[in-house]
């Protein structure tokens, strides 16, 4: 016989620095139950099956699976997501682009495109503050459109759209009053591309390029073509890729360039406006 607190208290997750939360995931998810039911029932036993379960997942973990693939979902901004391997994770730090997003562009009405937007995090995020604006959502990964509409389904987002697209090419003509992007920008010799969690995730969406920079540059080089005037461009990208971002901003007539800082000090977001 096995009660939770005995699971909890056993279950060893010695490479994970969120080793207890971790736990607590993957046992109320083999539950069936939330966290705060593992702590108000401590003593309460657990089935056979549910064990089995949880000592899977624990494996799982163990051998360097992220915890939002074994349970195939994760949390950003307000929302639940269906994540799966074709797709980066949907990472806290991502949501510094939906704050300024929102603060850029406080229209009631307003067309916003996503480019590369895998779960459809920031799409989805984006339309669910903003019912009156009209957001496009690309990916070139037919799976990750796949997914993203089913996100956007579940949530039941009618102001988005989710289409194939690499970057603008399916977009021919179409302007927008704001454009997202969370791109590639890890240098393809990075040595953390080796270790954690980004091991399980796609290369594809992580890496750019020998210093991290093509895609980006891509996409400010024609993200001009796609903007309203007065439009905005914000980017996420490398704590130490700012000044290089900027400089691409100026150097294709974008003005009020500015980085903004991540909760950790690091000049994580950049955008610039089209004024012309």
């Amino acid at each position: 016989m096995t009660i939770i607190a005995s699971l909890l208290r056993d279950a060893q997750l010695p490479e994970s620095p969120t080793a207890r939360l971790d736990v607590e995931l993957l046992l109320a998810a083999a539950l069936g139950k939330s966290r705060s039911y593992l702590r108000t029932w401590p003593e309460r036993i657990v089935g056979t099956e549910s064990a089995q379960v949880f000592a899977g997942y624990l494996e799982r973990r163990r051998q360097g699976e992220p915890v939002a693939y074994i349970l195939g979902q994760q949390g950003f901004w307000s929302l639940d997501l269906e994540v799966a391997p074709h797709t980066l994770i949907p990472r806290p730090e991502t949501e510094l682009l939906v704050e300024l997003a929102l603060r850029r562009l406080p229209l009631e009405q307003a067309r916003v495109l996503d480019l590369g937007t895998g779960t459809g995090a920031i799409a989805l995020a984006l339309a669910s503050e903003r019912a009156g604006w009209q957001v496009v959502a690309v990916d070139r990964v037919p799976e990750a459109v796949a997914l993203a509409e089913r996100n956007r389904l579940r949530l039941k987002l009618a102001n988005v759209s989710v289409r194939a697209s690499h970057w603008f090419s399916a977009l021919v003509d179409e302007r927008f009053d704001l454009i997202v992007s969370n791109p590639p920008y890890i240098p393809a010799a990075d040595p953390h591309l080796g270790a954690g969690d980004v091991r399980f995730e796609p290369s594809s969406a992580l890496v750019s390029g020998d210093d991290g920079l093509d895609d980006i540059r891509q996409i400010i080089a024609m993200a001009p073509e796609h903007l309203s005037p007065g439009g905005w461009l914000l980017l996420e990208h490398g704590f130490d890729q700012a000044a290089q971002v900027r400089e691409l901003l100026a150097k294709h007539g974008f003005e009020q360039i500015e980085s903004q800082e991540d909760l950790a000090g690091h000049q994580r977001v950049t955008l610039g406006r089209l004024t012309c």
